[in-house]
């Protein structure tokens, strides 16, 4: 008895560290004023969610920008994390350790070092200030974590399907899209998934290298939040954690259709 209540006791708990958080978001996401000690709020209002629906905050293109950012280096990183995981994990060749210390450089770096160090390259490059540029340094940020979560399933599915589609006279490419891609599948999945939630969330990194044009969510969440207005940060939190949770969703539902598909 002991055993069943306490799982439930976490669970109960668990849920609600996240709906009382979410559910005191959208209350102030139409407040007006709420002084300390009142329970309630004094007074609320339609302005902020109005303000960034039709106003000059353009909430829809802010959302569309920064899904198709995060989208496009969840891509990229996993691609390239793929080719690196199969190099690394079913191949033997010289330099193979400095490729796996050289995936983890970012993360060895602190952010500032990194974030100005990047800048400085992409000033020469004449990529500052622009959307590729952003992309590339979120991409860097991102490829330690994918490339780490592709080489682990990389090694666990081996190189024997391919192996046995080989001998069936399968050329490699084929063999590898259609007898080792299905199984790397919930990796793929789970590196796009961790590849979008570092870009999407990026702030310090999007403001260095962007300047100021790019412009994401995160970018103008953080100084609402910074500046005191909580009515508007509560507005741009409750977006950015729900189109997250949206995207997070479709990942889990892929990944629960190609499971089910393989069983």
């Amino acid at each position: 008895m002991r055993r069943s209540i306490v799982p439930r006791l976490i669970l109960a708990l668990t849920a609600a560290c996240i709906v009382i958080p979410a559910a005191l978001l959208a209350v102030w996401s139409f407040t007006a004023r709420w002084p300390w000690p009142n329970l309630l709020p004094e007074r609320y209002t339609p302005r902020t969610v109005s303000e960034l629906l039709f106003g000059s905050a353009k909430l829809s293109r802010l959302l569309g920008s920064s899904i198709a950012l995060a989208a496009a280096v969840a891509v990229l990183g996993t691609a390239i994390a793929v080719l690196t995981a199969r190099a690394e994990a079913l191949y033997r060749f010289r330099g193979k350790e400095l490729i796996r210390l050289g995936s983890w450089l970012p993360l060895l770096i602190p952010g500032t070092v990194f974030a100005i160090g990047f800048h400085m390259v992409l000033l020469r490059l004449g990529l500052a200030d622009t959307v590729a540029g952003v992309l590339l340094v979120h991409l860097v940020a991102a490829l330690p974590y994918c490339i780490t979560i592709m080489a682990d399933v990389t090694r666990a599915v081996g190189f024997g399907l391919e192996e046995q589609a080989a001998v069936l006279g399968t050329g490699p490419f084929r063999a590898f899209f259609y007898a080792a891609l299905p199984s790397l599948l919930p990796g793929v999945l789970s590196s796009m998934s961790m590849a979008f939630t570092l870009s999407y969330s990026q702030y310090f990194t999007t403001l260095i290298v962007g300047g100021g044009r790019v412009k994401t969510l995160a970018l103008v969440l953080v100084p609402y939040i910074q500046g005191g207005d909580r009515a508007l940060a509560s507005v741009y939190a409750a977006a950015f954690t729900g189109s997250a949770l949206a995207v997070f969703g479709i990942f889990e539902w892929i990944i629960y259709k190609v499971q089910r598909g393989g069983t």
